[in-house]
């Protein structure tokens, strides 16, 4: 007779396996969570291997991806499309098992972890947005939006701070359907942990407000299955602590960090085989183990039931049903276009002169009513980010129906958890912070570019220009290392038309993330033409152009705009030819044609680039004969107008700069 035991041996075999024959990868926490995955995975993990999109499935989220293979090891016994083949290419190059799980590229896995601590604030983020859409959508009598997400996490998670930030908030919050699994082995990379890591973790998530299961056996089926039982019924999330042994059935690295982040070896591998009652060559599953694990039909059970429910809660409440659908299909509201296409006619014709940050909010609420899955928030900085619509409603623990977050002073947990909203689906997620602040989000703001998610950045008080507070606060080389985040689009403003069409970009944007930067002083209103208007999209255009070829090419982003507009007319004054060139969004520049690109800035004529930040960036565009204005220093505590002048962003060093070229 199959054993539970016999079942979870499958996954330490196989990430045995897979780790020697790659000769590389994370043993250990796979042999020790084997026994908790099993009888989650076979006992309370509703999901159907053979579509693993489906909507309603719970969330498994493993925060502790170095250990890949105890995923990869349950992905392929329980029927998703992941063969033994995949399984030996594990690491390899452009394989379906690579080293960490990566979304988007293994079916079944749902975020990309490995960076520790992100998982489970993606896991955060996930519980939120059932929570979200739950309220929103279901009905007495219909719950068609109903599940769990699941964690795995160990000891480097909880140590990460990212993980103090979001697990607060999910307790503040009340995210009943979260349940996270504790791997207490009591080791890390270095070694035994009690030399670095002694917190009261049971008291730590109790002070948060979590339910706390202490004390649970991670190798006794029974004990974790009772942990569950407990964690489901409880309204707040939950952390069930399991002590386990990692590398559990290696007969001489068992309970050691020798397990934890190479192979075994051969020899180890053979003895832990005989210790483990596991008498089949490598990467050879009998078929009773199969079908212990053969999730198929089960899955495809649970998918029809909620079809059932799903097509009940179409026939009472269609118009509900039709929306969501459109929600989670990614489509666009009828209107969207129409909305978008009146808005920016209302904001050209305003003209007006605000902050960018003041036109963002501006262009939030031409979005917002369109767009019932904008989920806004911030760090603690709504007054000063202007995140907030006119109509927005704060998600409480309570009331889950709003349609705005308080993520609190947690820019790092915030970036992380609306990448978990978008993951799972259903919304939009917007937040903001100060740009210098990105600091602290910024590997979150990495896998969002990784991963492909529709997440947006709002990042204001972009340079000197907030003023006095200082080089704390002023952002110097942050837009331009922004920018060279692969697959991230970074939009600079240069007034309130920009704005609004760089917000829209975003929101088209399906397939990453995009960052806002916005300006704490006003920008006056640029006039352009209606063709120049129409190249806003593009990224960069000629905002103001010179009969004929001209004689040097101003090109600025943002605030610094308007002072390469007000050289331009001190230039042409003086009889030179002067094109004003603005670039609000290089990523979106560089996919235009050649000709284009061209088009605006035309080879051999001298081109002076001016931004208020770090000038080795520009120097693509100037080449070697023109000229960069900008700040490679930190800032200074000032007044904005004080700040120009004294780092010489000014219209007049523009004006010196380009006599010296032509």
């Amino acid at each position: 007779m199959t054993t539970r035991r016999d079942l979870a041996n499958a996954i330490r075999a196989l990430s045995m396996d897979a780790v020697q024959q790659a000769n590389s990868g994370h043993p250990g926490m796979p042999m020790g969570m084997a026994d908790i995955a099993e009888v989650l995975w076979n006992d309370y993990l509703h999901h159907n291997p053979t579509h693993p999109q489906w909507f309603n499935r719970d969330r498994f989220i493993l925060s502790n991806g170095h250990g890949s293979m105890l995923l990869y090891s349950l992905l392929h016994l329980t029927g998703y499309e992941l063969s033994i083949a995949d399984l030996k290419q594990f690491r390899q190059l452009h394989s379906k098992t690579p080293g960490h799980p990566e979304h988007g590229l293994t079916p079944g896995v749902e975020t990309t972890t490995g960076p520790l601590g992100q998982g489970i604030a993606n896991a955060v983020g996930m519980a939120l947005a059932e929570k979200m859409l739950a309220t929103q959508f279901n009905r007495p009598g219909h719950s068609i939006i109903d599940h769990h997400t699941y964690v795995f996490l160990g000891d480097g998670c909880l140590m990460e701070g990212i993980s103090h930030e979001v697990c607060s908030l999910a307790g503040t919050l009340g995210l009943g359907k979260l349940i996270a699994f504790w791997d207490d082995n009591g080791i890390s990379i270095d070694g035994h942990v009690e030399g670095w890591f002694t917190d009261n973790t049971p008291q730590r998530f109790e002070a948060y407000g979590w339910q706390v299961i202490a004390g649970v056996d991670g190798h006794n089926a029974e004990a974790v299955k009772k942990a569950i039982e407990e964690a489901r019924a409880d309204q707040r999330p939950s952390l069930i602590c399991c002590k386990t042994v990692i590398g559990f059935g290696s007969p001489n690295k068992a309970g050691s960090h020798d397990s934890h982040g190479a192979p075994l070896g051969a020899e180890e591998i053979a003895a832990a085989r005989k210790q483990l009652g596991w008498n089949h060559p490598a990467f050879e599953i009998p078929a009773d183990i199969y079908a212990g694990w053969d999730a198929k039909i089960k899955g495809q059970a649970c998918e029809a039931a909620w079809q059932k429910k799903w097509q009940a809660y179409q026939g009472a409440f269609p118009k509900e049903a039709n929306e969501l659908e459109r929600r989670l299909l990614g489509e666009f509201p009828d209107e969207w276009e129409l909305t978008c296409a009146n808005a920016l006619i209302e904001v050209t014709q305003k003209a007006e002169t605000i902050a960018s940050r003041k036109a963002s909010q501006n262009a939030i609420n031409y979005l917002a009513p369109v767009l019932p899955e904008f989920i806004g928030g911030s760090a603690d900085l709504t007054g000063s980010n202007l995140t907030n619509a006119k109509k927005c409603q704060l998600i409480t623990a309570k009331d889950a129906g709003g349609n705005y977050i308080s993520y609190g002073v947690r820019e790092f947990g915030m970036s992380a958890i609306m990448n978990g909203i978008a993951l799972h689906g259903g919304f939009i997620p917007y937040g903001g912070t100060f740009l210098v602040f990105s600091d602290y989000a910024r590997n979150a703001m990495r896998l969002s570019a990784l991963t492909k998610q529709r997440v947006i950045y709002v990042l204001t008080h972009d340079s000197i220009g907030l003023g006095e507070d200082g080089p704390t606060h002023q952002p110097v080389e942050h837009v331009s290392s922004l920018r060279l985040i692969p697959n991230m689009s970074l939009w600079r403003p240069c007034d309130a038309v920009e704005t609004f069409v760089a917000w829209q970009a975003a929101v088209d944007r399906v397939n990453g993330p995009t960052c806002l930067i916005l300006s704490r002083q006003n920008l006056p209103h640029q006039p352009r033409t209606p063709e120049a208007l129409g190249d806003i999209v593009k990224g960069g255009y000629v905002l103001q152009d010179c009969a004929g070829k001209p004689d040097a090419i101003l090109l600025a982003t943002g605030s610094e705009v308007s002072i390469v507009a007000e050289a331009a007319k001190t230039l042409t004054a003086q009889g030179k030819k002067i094109r004003v060139v603005s670039m609000p969004c290089v990523d979106a520049f560089d996919k235009q044609s050649l000709e284009y690109r061209q088009s605006v800035l035309i080879p051999g004529v001298p081109v002076v680039a001016v931004e208020a930040g770090v000038t080795a960036y520009w120097y693509r565009f100037v080449g070697l004969t023109g000229k960069v204005i900008g700040i490679d220093t930190f800032g200074e505590s000032a007044p904005a107008p004080a700040l120009y002048k004294h780092f010489g962003l000014t219209a007049e060093k523009v004006v010196i700069a380009v006599q010296s070229l032509i």
